[in-house]
């Protein structure tokens, strides 16, 4: 069944700041959203690992603590040397808000498996070498209350630098798109996603307009509760039909079904 879902992991060639061409690895950028307002989401950080020399975008993620990002296993589950690029938003140029800290150790779930994509536990956290600085720029992600689930329709965003569509170009400025919930008991029904996505994964979107796409992998799934936005899901895969393809939504790792791993991870190490 696996070739029917493709992961939203992207190359994108950076260099301090500057981008110079894109080339991609596996699945990239918002489908169907527009430009986010400049660190409207100052959670939000890029990934990035050196290669020749040179930096790469490949995935999203979150800052959870001054010392630690929340991403998608399969983002780091390779031998690369990563940092992470806090209060960025145009990967082209020198924003004058950006900064990047080296990763210093990746702690991938336990059950992770990139054999057997469709079992979940796409989640990992980075501890950084040092602590971020935060600013208006840059902030700590709101995590939802363990279990939480929100229902039907409920309304959130997903934001990501990737593919504006299925084999098109990548954004060189942060993009958000309205991607409402669709829940376990309709995602998981055949006209869906069907026994592909499980309890702990959460789906959004589906309309065939907006939807994740490749360079998106490990950014948040933004839901705003009680006044205040938290990220409910971390990016994991879409269609290998294409990004958008309509009934097939987003699908993301639910965070709230991992706040116990995270909250272990941090406190022992």
């Amino acid at each position: 069944m696996f070739r029917f879902l493709v992961f939203l992991s992207l190359a994108l060639f950076v260099n301090e700041g500057h981008c110079f061409r894109a080339t991609l690895e596996e699945n990239g950028r918002v489908v169907g959203g527009t430009e986010a307002r400049r660190n409207a989401w100052p959670w939000q950080i890029s990934l990035q690992y050196l290669s020749g020399g040179s930096w790469y975008h490949t995935c999203g993620g979150s800052l959870i603590k001054k010392r630690w990002v929340m991403t998608a296993a399969h983002c780091v589950d390779s031998n690369r040397n990563f940092r992470v690029a806090l209060g960025d938003h145009n990967l082209f140029q020198d924003d004058g808000t950006e900064h990047y800290i080296s990763v210093q150790r990746i702690f991938i779930h336990q059950y992770w498996n990139n054999n057997n994509l469709a079992a979940g536990y796409d989640i990992a956290l980075l501890k950084l070498s040092q602590d971020a600085v935060l600013s208006s720029d840059v902030q700590l992600a709101a995590l939802p209350r363990d279990g939480d689930v929100r229902p039907n329709n409920y309304p959130c965003y997903i934001t990501g630098w990737g593919l504006t569509r299925s084999n098109g170009q990548i954004s060189a400025t942060l993009q958000q798109a309205d991607l409402p919930v669709v829940d376990y008991q309709t995602c998981s029904t055949s006209s869906y996603w069907g026994s592909t996505v499980k309890s702990t994964m959460v789906c959004a979107g589906g309309d065939g307009i907006h939807s994740g796409c490749q360079g998106d992998s490990g950014g948040p799934l933004n839901c705003q509760v009680n006044g205040q936005y938290q990220v409910h899901g971390v990016t994991s895969f879409v269609s290998a039909y294409g990004c958008n393809y309509y009934l097939k939504p987003t699908v993301f790792t639910r965070v709230s079904a991992y706040i116990s791993w995270i909250n272990g991870i941090i406190q022992k190490n």
